[in-house]
């Protein structure tokens, strides 16, 4: 450097402190005298952003923290301060990752401290040795967000978690193990389950409040509802060391109704208890089991999902502001589930089994106090209302961050169609089978078998008669004679007349997974696809050729080739049906409404929204502005039966006749 620019440079440091302590270091050489003013601006912007940093509350995660979440009194304490959990539940697989922020923003500024989210493994681990934690699936990225934001973390790691989804979000591919019993120490579930955990658990034990680094993970949940099930007493302290020799420290709790706390509990964790009214029974069956401890509602249920062929649950905002009032009034941590629902996008929903089957919806709004597309409702603000009165003295709650705004598209018109039968050239297959074969055993996946959607049997037969089910379809199936629809097979509907025909003629049978069941004791039974033999004049077919018709996005994308033709006046059905959705500018958030459809699934972009089923409850399917492109998106539309060649948009949903819950 010259003598004359020595003498008229400044060096201004800057450190910023940074999650590893280590400040980096940023230098801001002015070399004239003549730009001394800029200095003094650089100045003021260094002190405002050390201001910024060391002036704001040890809330982030990047702070190095050691005394984690007690419970040795009848209160909880957190960094040794006593401490009440108010949380609520938000799935970041049910939500676009482009609105994780947006979301939390919206909990954050209702009073909510605590962030809880299921983790579903199925969705992790699709395949055995294939594992996903990217993208929508960045489970690391969305605690680190929550952190940022000021809100701590309760996670849910099952590996079991109901959480309404497909088989409680338990990998399909467990089902091929025919000895299989889920949820208990046999042997290929706890092998599984090592390996899964391997993988996940690495990933939180930095974002631990109790590590070295500080993170904002406060507590962990041991598996779900284990109460409820049951059937293996050495279960819960197989997970409880499964978590703790991989280096999780914190808090462990469990969960469970109020009359299974006990059975569904494990010694050295916190047992907590699920509700929808506050009964005083309820407080005495925890106290009862745990005296002298923290007492928390590990799930407040503020509303309830749906199931197709009923009616939309609802739960009054006046109901749920006063019990969740009450619960703080005692002293009491709650959790809200569901804080914010969101969507079952594609065919991750459940399913029930008893008293008879019934398959979940793709909404899980879940009458939460968000909406299922980010939208405050009257209970969020009656919510924010009474958290403000609990909030500490002098501390207001963030402003409410603004709505994103939601669009009526043009129709999008049908404009080209490719029947089913067309398409079977891009399925996975065919394999041929003596006997039916259910979709988990399927060669399909690398030997991982089907997870979701149709599955397609075919074989030949040389007269008419009675067809019968023997309750062997699982869950539903239209059944064709040469590929002309004779009728449909249904849950405990169990005979269809054949025609009779002349020679040889094809049998062909679409199956759906409509949902495996999210519950219950029959877990292990939740095979799809044909279960059993069908029978035609008390024979059973043989022979069978099987096609797997899952609806993955890499299938969808390979019907760009396909032979799509202009759409006839009489298109042939089941079928795919292809139209045009124009967004201008920034995409907005829509809603899909199918109005002369049947039943099917939508995918935009390739991208799975959900099944839509013209008995409802639910009428449209969220269409997240993030999921379109500015210009031209394609709308595909699968249709087993009937078809109005137009798709609408609305600019709210229709989630169908509400009715309270009971």
């Amino acid at each position: 450097m010259r003598s004359d620019e020595a003498v008229n440079s400044y060096h201004i440091r800057l450190y910023v402190p940074v999650w590893d302590h280590t400040p980096p270091m940023v230098v801001v050489r002015i070399r004239s005298v003549h730009k001394r003013k800029y200095a003094l601006i650089c100045l003021c912007i260094a002190g405002f952003i050390v201001y910024k940093y060391l002036g704001m509350p040890a809330r982030g995660w990047r702070t190095s923290r050691k005394v984690g979440l007690g419970a040795n009194t009848s209160q909880f304490t957190l960094e040794g301060e006593p401490f009440r959990i108010v949380g609520g539940s938000i799935h970041y697989f049910r939500v676009p990752k482009a609105y994780w922020r947006d979301r939390l923003m919206k909990m954050k500024a209702c009073g909510i401290n605590t962030l809880t989210t299921f983790v579903p493994w199925s969705l992790h681990q699709p395949e055995k040795g294939v594992f996903n934690f990217h993208t929508q699936l960045d489970l690391e990225a969305y605690i680190s967000l929550a952190a940022q934001l000021g809100l701590w973390v309760i996670l849910r790691p099952g590996p079991y978690v109901s959480a309404e989804l497909d088989l409680g979000g338990l990998p399909s591919w467990l089902l091929r193990d025919g000895s299989m019993r889920l949820r208990t120490t046999h042997p290929g579930f706890t092998q599984a389950v090592n390996t899964y955990f391997d993988k996940l658990i690495p990933k939180l034990v930095p974002l631990q409040v109790s590590y070295k680094k500080g993170g904002p993970i406060i507590a962990m949940q041991i598996e779900n509802e284990y109460g409820s099930f049951a059937k293996d007493q050495s279960y819960m302290a197989f997970l409880k060391e499964a978590l703790q020799s991989r280096g999780i420290s914190e808090l462990l709790l469990t969960s469970d109704n109020h009359n299974t706390l006990k059975s569904g509990g494990v010694n050295g964790a916190l047992r907590s208890v699920k509700l929808q009214k506050l009964n005083q029974r309820h407080i005495l069956d925890l106290n009862a089991v745990q005296p002298n401890s923290p007492s928390m509602v590990m799930d407040y249920w503020t509303g309830w999902y749906d199931v197709w062929g009923e009616l939309h649950h609802v739960l009054p905002p006046e109901d749920m502001v006063s019990t969740v009032r009450e619960i703080l009034r005692r002293g009491m941590s709650v959790n809200l589930y569901m804080f914010h629902g969101g969507s079952s996008f594609g065919f991750m929903s459940g399913a029930l089994a008893n008293p008879s089957y019934r398959a979940l919806v793709s909404s899980y709004d879940y009458d939460a106090p968000l909406s299922e597309s980010g939208e405050y409702t009257p209970k969020y603000h009656l919510l924010r209302d009474l958290l403000s009165q609990f909030n500490k003295k002098g501390d207001s709650l963030p402003d409410l961050p603004a709505l994103h705004y939601r669009e009526a598209y043009e129709p999008a018109i049908m404009y080209q169609h490719l029947s089913l039968w067309d398409a079977l050239s891009f399925t996975v297959g065919p394999f041929k089978s003596h006997k039916p074969v259910n979709m988990e055993n399927l060669p399909v996946n690398n030997r991982n078998g089907q997870s979701y959607g149709y599955t397609l049997y075919e074989t030949t037969i040389t007269s008419g008669g009675l067809l019968k089910s023997c309750d062997n379809v699982r869950d539903r199936a239209l059944v064709f004679v040469d590929r002309n629809y004779i009728g449909l097979f249904k849950r405990h509907s169990l005979e269809l007349a054949v025609p009779d025909g002349q020679g040889q003629r094809t049998l062909s049978l679409l199956v759906e997974n409509c949902g495996r069941a999210h519950r219950g004791r029959d877990l292990d039974k939740q095979h799809k696809g044909l279960v059993g033999d069908i029978l035609l004049n008390n024979i059973p077919l043989r022979d069978f050729t099987i096609y797997s018709l899952d609806m993955k996005p890499s299938f969808i994308d390979s019907l760009y080739q396909a032979p799509w033709k202009s759409l006839p006046e009489s298109p042939m059905f089941p079928g795919f049906f292809v139209g045009r959705l124009f967004a201008f500018g920034y995409p907005s958030d829509t809603f899909v409404k199918l109005p002369g459809w049947e039943k099917g699934a939508v995918f935009i972009n390739g991208l799975n929204l959900g099944r839509y089923w013209s008995i409802g409850p639910q009428q449209t399917l969220y269409l997240p502005g993030s999921f379109l492109n500015s210009g031209i998106n394609q709308i595909i539309v699968f249709e087993e039966q009937e078809g109005d060649y137009k798709v609408q948009f609305e600019n709210a949903p229709d989630l169908g006749m509400a009715a309270d819950i009971q």
